[in-house]
């Protein structure tokens, strides 16, 4: 018997028997589900579920869980101390790995003029990443009146609002970053639509060009919000492409093909797999781009209870092949 021949024979038997498993392989990995393919967790932002949340955290919480939802991202204390809250995800099987903080502190809760406070939160609740939710109002630049309404307000805002300010904003969130980073925790920002918006003296960019362009990506990430994106007119694509590892959390929003571009934090919102964002191509652009966190965020008015539309996304999302 040629040996030669049949070892020729085995080794190309093996070849493409290899070559059958990888290509099942692949098949199965494309046909499997994007969360369980990435071994990542299914955030809710806490925003969501408006101030039911605070009259029932733990039921409202457990249902959450329920729901399918590993982590949340908070949006304000709700009327808890750190160590109640810390209670209440650890009742839950919930994860708290970011929150929502304001520039300045309220009467109820402390924001980044409070670092230390916060530090020493982060600590207890398990936050490892502190995000900025929205741009702090340049003082040349009147808050907004009574008499005003929030798109007379924007469209005032987007006519003031100059490269500087943009490059204002970037100092701080460098300066806070600089301090987190200290001390084992990041820093993050949140847009909006309003950071679409082309600022008038710098020569086409928007305000969220600005913020990247002049923040320390060793300090700063950002997090990326699908639906003011959109509604700001911008492609969520482009821009995760143009700033790969800048984004590394993303609030999962979607809207209905009704929603028209504006600056006037205006948008028709619909559960997360129902609107127009074409999820099973996004979710893992984002993970290539360096998105880990990934928080359902959904706004007012909704067409259900809120914890059905929460329901709704998570079903959507946990089944979504990506």
């Amino acid at each position: 018997m040629d040996m030669t021949a049949m070892t020729r024979r085995k080794a190309v038997g093996l070849g493409l028997a290899g070559a059958a498993a990888l290509g099942a392989g692949a098949a199965n990995a494309a046909a499997t589900p994007f969360f369980k393919r990435t071994s990542l967790p299914l955030g809710l932002q806490l925003y969501t579920l408006g101030a039911d949340l605070r009259t029932d955290l733990e039921g409202q919480l457990a249902k959450v869980a329920a729901a399918g939802y590993r982590t949340v991202e908070m949006a304000g204390y709700l009327g808890r101390t750190p160590k109640d809250l810390r209670a209440a995800f650890d009742k839950a099987g919930l994860a708290c790995p970011s929150a929502h903080v304001q520039a300045k502190s309220s009467a109820t809760d402390p924001g980044f003029d409070a670092l230390d406070r916060l530090i020493a939160d982060a600590r207890v609740i398990g936050w490892s990443h502190i995000v900025l939710p929205s741009f702090p109002t340049p003082g040349h630049i009147a808050p907004k009146t009574a008499q005003e309404s929030y798109p007379d307000y924007a469209g005032r805002l987007v006519s003031q609002f100059t490269a500087d300010d943009w490059k204002g904003i970037a100092d701080l969130l460098n300066a806070k970053g600089k301090a987190l980073k200290a001390v084992g925790l990041t820093m993050g920002y949140h847009n909006h639509n309003f950071e679409m918006a082309p600022v008038s003296d710098a020569k086409g960019s928007t305000g969220l060009d600005l913020l990247l362009k002049n923040s320390d990506p060793a300090l700063v990430s950002f997090e990326m919000d699908v639906g003011w994106v959109v509604a700001g007119g911008g492609d969520p694509f482009a821009i995760l492409k143009s700033h790969p590892r800048r984004f590394t959390q993303m609030h999962v929003k979607d809207v209905l093909a009704t929603t028209k571009t504006n600056y006037a934090f205006q948008q028709d919102p619909i559960e997360v797999g129902s609107g127009t964002i074409p999820w099973p191509r996004l979710l893992p652009a984002a993970y290539a781009a360096g998105v880990r966190g990934f928080f359902v965020e959904q706004e007012a008015p909704y067409a259900r209870p809120r914890l059905e539309a929460v329901k709704i996304s998570a079903d959507y999302l946990l089944g979504v092949v990506a």
